[in-house]
């Protein structure tokens, strides 16, 4: 039996010769290649998309940058629908993806994930003149914009308000300030992009949600150095006042918790 027991351990260095040679490659070659590969939609304001000379810009595509230059290579840009974007890692299309992508178990169970670097939480959206709803609990016989399947609608119902069917956010803030709706459920970030294009519109936050949902850099499995490399760059552009810069250019404020 010695020689079954040679052969398992001689098989289990083997696996260990190679999964160490793996560790880092990716982090490797991105850096041999001195181009960081990011899957993106570009269709996604403010984090993802086209201005008017058709330059792809946003709050995530500015990160991206600042990310790659701590890790001194350059940055290239692969543009994809939603639907197929995540699963382009998988094929090897791009090195991350960095689309305002929430952290969810489902997802870590397949990918890994940079710490988190932007946080949303769910606010309960008035206009500015309304006294009446201070918290999610008045929404109970008021009427609520909101896109029927969203969990914004969900959280809506579930407080007893009666649902205002919209396409989305600008739809939903259309619907308040004509009165055709007394509030909204949405995400903060959408709101504070709103403000920061239209800061006299008469809407305000009654209230928000405790909890609040965070994205992060999304890379394969397998390279706990190309992880560490983005979180460390992370901190490096938070540190140094890059990361206010840019969420200030796009929100107004820090929005990283």
């Amino acid at each position: 039996m010695k020689w079954l027991t040679s052969l398992l351990i001689g098989a289990t260095l083997q696996v260990l010769a190679v999964t160490a040679s793996h560790a880092g490659a990716n982090l490797d070659q991105i850096k041999q290649a001195g181009v960081l590969k990011v899957g993106t939609e570009g269709t996604y304001a403010p984090f993802t998309y086209h201005d008017e000379s058709n330059a792809l810009v946003g709050f995530d595509v500015e990160i991206a940058k600042a990310i790659a230059d701590k890790l001194g290579v350059k940055v290239q840009f692969l543009e994809g629908k939603w639907d197929g974007l995540i699963a382009g890692l998988d094929a090897n299309r791009y090195d991350a993806v960095i689309n305002e992508v929430g952290i969810t178990d489902a997802r870590k169970a397949k990918y890994d994930f940079s710490d988190p670097y932007i946080a949303s939480k769910a606010v309960l959206i008035v206009r500015g003149d309304n006294t009446d709803i201070k918290t999610f609990a008045d929404l109970k016989g008021k009427k609520s914009a909101q896109s029927l399947t969203s969990n914004f609608g969900k959280l809506a119902e579930k407080n007893g308000a009666e649902l205002v069917g919209t396409d989305g956010f600008d739809q939903s803030i259309q619907l308040l300030l004509t009165g055709r709706a007394d509030a909204t459920i949405n995400d903060s970030l959408s709101f504070l992009d709103f403000k920061k294009h239209k800061p006299d519109a008469n809407v305000k936050i009654a209230a928000q949600e405790e909890n609040a949902d965070y994205s992060g850099v999304i890379v394969r499995k397998g390279d706990p150095e190309l992880v560490a490399a983005i979180n460390k760059a992370l901190a490096d552009i938070k540190a140094d006042g890059t990361y206010k810069k840019i969420a200030d250019k796009y929100f107004g404020q820090d929005v990283s918790n």
